[in-house]
């Protein structure tokens, strides 16, 4: 349905085809007829095909179905998942336990299903030997081979050589399920209390029932130095 329906009073064409709170078809009525109908339920007249002739209105719970609309809203954007691209900036001469260290944090950044910028920075006459950037970026891809697809190519932006990579279907598709779970671990342990009665002066506690503890996902910070 539209943002911007109209309902009740807001209606402007003189005859509507109305359907009726179940869903049923009540056949095209004057707008006062159908303004009559809705108020006699208690309801509201909402118009939910404005381009038909004559335009289609629904007798509904507007607040309520807005209340509900917005909930499912919420609900699923706590499910998805957020990407986020993450750089990760090396040099041509990076000692080998400096290489070492941020591929382990790309692998992380992966599994978690990010993507990763994998960025070569050259110094001064360093330029001159893009073939050692490229070199490197060549043994990222193999090293995390298991987990990442290269997204984008390498190639250069200034003095910088950068590609992209991205987790591969597996493994984005194990993050997205991990989402899932944490959403629902999260909103189990919100919906699994009691009210424990009995206290003083009317006052009730609530105890939870079988907690189910959320689990926390730790988003690494981004990487922007550069290890000589």
């Amino acid at each position: 349905m539209a943002r911007d329906q109209r309902t009740n009073r807001r209606i402007r064409a003189r005859e509507v085809r109305v359907v009726g709170p179940a869903g049923e078809q009540l056949g095209v009525l004057s707008l006062e007829a159908a303004l009559d109908r809705a108020q006699s339920e208690g309801m509201d007249l909402v118009e939910v095909n404005p381009m038909a002739k004559p335009p289609v209105c629904k007798i509904m719970d507007y607040g309520k179905f807005k209340y509900e609309e917005k909930k499912r809203a919420s609900e699923a954007k706590k499910k998805q998942v957020v990407v986020h691209l993450k750089e990760v900036k090396l040099r041509p001469k990076t000692e080998e336990h400096d290489y070492e260290f941020k591929v382990r944090n790309v692998r992380r950044f992966l599994e978690e299903g990010n993507k990763a910028k994998v960025t070569i920075m050259f110094r001064g006459r360093e330029i001159t030997h893009k073939e050692l950037g490229s070199a490197i970026l060549d043994d990222v891809v193999k090293d995390l081979k298991e987990v990442a697809v290269v997204e984008q190519a390498p190639r250069m932006e200034g003095r910088q050589m950068f590609m992209i990579i991205a987790p591969n279907p597996k493994v984005a598709a194990r993050a997205r399920e991990l989402a899932r779970q944490q959403a629902a671990a999260a909103e189990a342990g919100g919906k699994n209390q009691v009210v424990v009665a009995g206290k003083p002066e009317g006052q009730a506690d609530m105890k939870p029932v079988a907690p189910v503890p959320a689990p926390m996902v730790a988003v690494p910070e981004q990487q922007t130095g550069s290890m000589k």
